[in-house]
């Protein structure tokens, strides 16, 4: 299995690529001159992807086999990464590109999270996931980061993110298309079918922690989001040149986090961990409402800290308790990601019609609910 380790890492790192729809916002706020609400509409777009393709690949992956879905996955994204080469003259064109990205990463997330599943050791998946998530972490973090960069060594403006996007994702094709997969299924299992993805729903344990990935992902993405708005609005900071470093310093934190998580993982139970992490994310959310710029920029590292592995542990602890309902239980949890197209426009209305600062209340809000899914998890599983 651990030949197959390395294309699998890839398609985690290419995955991390649909979070630039994030550092987006700032950059298309600026570019299209947009308020605050329709740059929101930037996640929306991408993440609402999610909520349509997700169960129907949970399906389809279960005909055609997660090798088949990771590859169709990455072509969607390579072919959206494509278009804007040719020009990007309009709001909406860019629109469509990152919907091409969400559906890219959509795909990708039903596949990679259950294929981990598949090339781990026993009582290893929620650290490899992890690991996995640390990997993405850092293909998160380039949208942040190259933009800043690029303009500042080489006058080159955002969009250098496209052929760099574009090519990695046409070498990840390579190398997966190379690798074999045994997947973990029964032979006496069910297929996966649209209504048995449905009816787990009714399970109370599957509801609350399908919910827990919608507000824990759209708390995410209002943090990508938000954070250049955010201190611009209040410290006057240049979105094109230094407010993205924002953002990379969220996206920097949940990369270092997620391998910190990795390594604690293998001595820590997640149930423990997940409380751990949820305290530490709810409360440094606060500290942005301090006014105080020291203050908010070290909570915003710490955020991204508590944030980096609650996704790789909802989604792990819950396949741990019904493993023979992998492929139904990814597709219902991949959906949820639409989360990240809902709550960052209700995070723009607020901001819009009070302050940019009394936005974070929604994932302030999101992240409670969170801190309350591990203390339920914690008592059901001790």
């Amino acid at each position: 299995m651990k030949k197959n380790v390395f294309p699998i890492l890839l398609v985690f790192l290419c995955m991390g690529f649909g979070d630039a729809v994030g550092p987006f916002v700032g950059l298309a706020k600026n570019e299209f001159t947009l308020s605050n609400t329709m740059a929101m509409i930037i996640p929306f777009t991408g993440f609402i992807m999610f909520g349509l393709l997700s169960v129907p690949m949970g399906v389809l992956q279960d005909k055609k086999g997660k090798k088949f879905i990771l590859i169709m996955g990455l072509t969607v994204a390579f072919v959206g990464l494509v278009i804007p080469m040719f020009g990007l003259s309009s709001f909406g064109l860019f629109l469509l590109i990152v919907l091409m990205l969400g559906a890219g990463a959509t795909i990708l997330q039903v596949a990679g999270n259950p294929i981990m599943r598949d090339v781990s050791e026993e009582g290893k998946y929620s650290r490899n996931l992890s690991l996995g998530q640390f990997i993405k972490a850092i293909g998160s973090m380039t949208g942040a980061v190259i933009p800043p960069i690029a303009a500042a060594w080489f006058g080159a403006d955002w969009k250098i993110l496209f052929p760099i996007f574009s090519i990695s994702i046409f070498l990840t094709i390579i190398f997966v298309s190379t690798i074999k997969v045994r997947e973990k299924k029964s032979d006496n299992e069910p297929a996966a079918t649209l209504g048995s993805c449905l009816a787990l729903l009714k399970n109370h344990y599957v509801l609350i922690m399908v919910i827990g990935i919608f507000v824990y992902v759209g708390a995410e993405v209002c943090m990508s989001s938000g954070i250049p708005l955010f201190l611009n609005n209040q410290f006057n900071v240049d979105i094109e040149k230094l407010g993205l470093l924002g953002t990379g310093l969220f996206f920097l934190s949940l990369t270092i986090g997620r391998f910190l998580g990795s390594v604690i993982l293998t001595w820590m139970k997640p149930k423990k961990f997940f409380i751990i992490t949820s305290v530490i994310s709810a409360v440094s959310i606060l500290g942005l409402f301090t006014g105080s710029a020291i203050i908010a920029i070290i909570c915003v590292f710490i955020v991204g800290l508590g944030f980096a592995n609650i996704f790789p542990l909802i989604f792990s602890i819950t396949i741990d308790v019904l493993p023979d309902k992998a492929n139904e239980l990814s597709g219902l949890m991949v959906t949820a990601i639409v989360g990240g197209a809902f709550l960052p426009p209700l995070m723009g209305v607020i901001a819009d019609n009070t302050s940019i600062v009394f936005g974070f209340v929604v994932p302030l809000a999101a992240i409670l609910y969170v801190t309350w899914v591990a203390y339920y998890n914690y008592k059901k599983l001790s």
